[in-house]
């Protein structure tokens, strides 16, 4: 069966500028999540833990354990256990989260344990990067499992060695918070952008008065806020609904060559070039039409530009494209004669490197 190409248009047309949340467009530097770990066991698998043969790690870890209970093994004992396995648990730490709120956690194997179903995380603590223990995780893992339909004639597998506990961690610690500091915050975008930079300052002023907001950058600007904590939650809240009129985005086409697929944000148009590739040949060429009134009509001359876009595939297919055209016709005409995503990849690095495609060319 021939391979398609999946075409998303996301045309964003160059015209009025669309207004949007500040909310949207940026952030305020510090109020951010953090990201936590820690190493655990989990117990009371149904013989599908770790091979504790192949799996030292898991040994070590229980007679850790079992030592910090007040259990001493004997000396030379060797532990052939099949319902423990060593786990890492991750997770996120929200902003301003405070000692006794609840998290969720993410468990997965480390060994080669076959499931974690049905097993419960002991007690383990999570630590940032600065590795401070900031909470402890414990819980039942629930883990999305294998299940049969049609008399056992259809079996669905899951992915068996991670599993989920939603608020199976309490924090302990909270994250010291800066917010404020010295009567500013800083508003960081999401993109650096010069106008937007300007926009964004200009609106903050219109709205709460000249001098407020300070663009520093194409990225971050600073803002003064009030002294007092509650007026500066408030003001931060109106903050965020500020409308921003942004400009229009750049040109940029996002190609996959693993699947083809082609994502595009604007009407990209081609200036006039010719491509061989394989047995591919495509043409994009320019016709300029003058249109000259008759005398004495009143009228002024006209001048209209037209692309035509021509390609060829052998034995001799020949589609043309009429006037006007895009990036998104000429994908399309290269899909109706059986390109392959291969060829599709070639062709636009080749546009881009002649400088015939304008937009941004990006291959994830």
């Amino acid at each position: 069966m021939r391979f398609r190409f999946l075409l998303l248009l996301c045309f964003l047309l160059v015209g009025p500028a669309q207004a949007e949340r500040l909310k949207d467009l940026a952030s305020i530097a510090g109020v951010r999540e953090n990201q936590l770990s820690g190493y655990g066991l989990v117990v009371g698998l149904d013989g599908t833990g770790d091979q504790t043969t192949q799996t030292p790690f898991t040994v070590q870890s229980i007679m850790s354990m079992l030592q910090q209970k007040g259990i001493t093994m004997p000396p030379g004992t060797q532990l052939q256990l099949k319902n423990v396995a060593a786990v890492m648990v991750t997770a996120s730490l929200p902003a301003f989260a405070q000692p006794g709120q609840t998290i969720d956690i993410t468990v997965s194997s480390m060994g080669n344990a076959k499931s974690l179903r049905g097993g419960t995380l002991l007690m383990t603590p999570l630590q940032g990067a600065d590795g401070q223990v900031y909470a402890m995780a414990q819980g039942n893992l629930v883990v999305g499992g294998a299940g049969a339909s049609g008399g056992g004639s259809s079996v669905t597998v899951n992915h068996l060695s991670v599993g989920k506990i939603t608020g199976g961690a309490t924090v302990e610690r909270a994250v010291p918070s800066v917010l404020g500091a010295d009567n500013q915050i800083r508003l960081e975008l999401k993109e650096a952008d010069f106008s937007n930079a300007a926009r964004v300052t200009e609106a903050i002023n219109d709205k709460f008065g000249p001098g407020v907001a300070t663009a520093l950058d194409g990225r971050v600007i600073r803002v003064r806020t009030p002294s007092s904590s509650d007026q500066r939650v408030a003001f931060l809240g109106m903050l965020e609904g500020v409308d921003i009129k942004t400009g229009p985005v750049a040109a940029k086409v996002i190609m996959n060559a693993r699947t083809g697929s082609v994502v595009m944000n604007q009407a990209v148009t081609l200036d006039p070039c010719a491509i061989s590739h394989g047995n591919l040949s495509v043409t994009v060429s320019t016709q300029t039409n003058v249109s000259q009134p008759s005398s004495f009509s009143g009228g002024s001359t006209a001048i209209t530009q037209n692309t035509q876009i021509e390609l060829k595939k052998d034995p001799g297919k020949v589609l043309s494209v009429p006037g006007g055209a895009s990036l998104a016709e000429v994908v399309k005409a290269l899909n109706a004669i059986g390109a392959t995503p291969q060829d599709l990849l070639a062709i636009l690095q080749a546009l881009k490197a002649a400088g015939a495609l304008h937009a941004e060319l990006e291959i994830i």
